[in-house]
């Protein structure tokens, strides 16, 4: 017999870097789950994927046992570092802070392909650009630099 799932968790962990302090502990420590176990696992799992912010799904079983899927990294996240940037735009649609080139949306939609709810590399790329497109940042056809604009009181 199957066991039953007494709840289930979304987290946004840093790769490699889980440990028992918040989001962590309190999200699975109210369902007593050992936090200690789910942290070695997780940073087992995520080496080499150090940097980025990746999503679990756990699974909490009656008899508090546990196990858990890692996603892939938002796309945000993925994008930013294809940009080499460390946030987007806070004027979205009046402000270019960077450029992508269609091959590399084409990689991160290819990568981000399990988790959309496509299963069409088109629409998959077209889902990456409007991201790119909400976030400031221009997809190109090959890569150029944006320039930054002026600061006012230079």
């Amino acid at each position: 017999m199957a066991k039953k799932i007494t709840a289930q968790i979304k987290l946004y962990v840093p790769a490699g870097q889980a440990n028992p302090a918040p989001p962590v502990g309190p999200a699975l420590g109210q369902h007593g789950v050992n936090i200690m176990m789910f942290c070695k696992q997780f940073n087992e799992k995520t080496k080499g994927k150090e940097g980025l912010i990746l999503p679990a799904v756990i699974n909490v079983y009656e008899d508090k046992t546990f196990d858990f899927i890692i996603k892939t990294p938002p796309s945000s996240v993925l994008i930013k570092r294809a940009a080499n940037l460390a946030k987007a735009s806070g004027k979205t649609g009046k402000e270019k802070i960077g450029s992508i080139t269609k091959e590399q949306v084409e990689s991160i939609a290819k990568q981000k392909l399990q988790d959309l709810n496509t299963n069409d590399l088109k629409s998959a790329i077209k889902i990456v650009e409007g991201t790119a497109r909400s976030m400031g940042i221009e997809v190109v056809l090959e890569a150029k630099k944006v320039e930054n604009t002026p600061k006012e009181n230079e």
